[in-house]
């Protein structure tokens, strides 16, 4: 099983230090926001080409670990 972070890297000078998937402008959070909005992985890749399936899971796993460590609002 591929780690994400092979696939998602952070940096200050590509949208603004926002996660991204390597070699694009893609940022994490949009992917998955379409994701969220019942797009699926097939229909992401033929919108965004440039993405893989493996670019898409990585968003998945990134975003699970981001949230299992994610403390809730007091």
């Amino acid at each position: 099983m591929e780690d994400w972070r092979s696939r998602i890297t952070v940096d200050p000078e590509v949208l603004a230090g926002k996660p991204v998937i390597k070699g694009t402008r893609m940022a994490v959070d949009f992917i998955v926001e379409l994701l969220a909005n019942s797009w699926t992985i097939e229909e992401v890749l033929v919108n965004y080409p440039q993405l893989k399936r493996e670019d898409v899971i990585a968003t998945l796993k990134y975003a699970a670990e981001v949230s299992r460590k994610a403390r809730p609002p007091a």
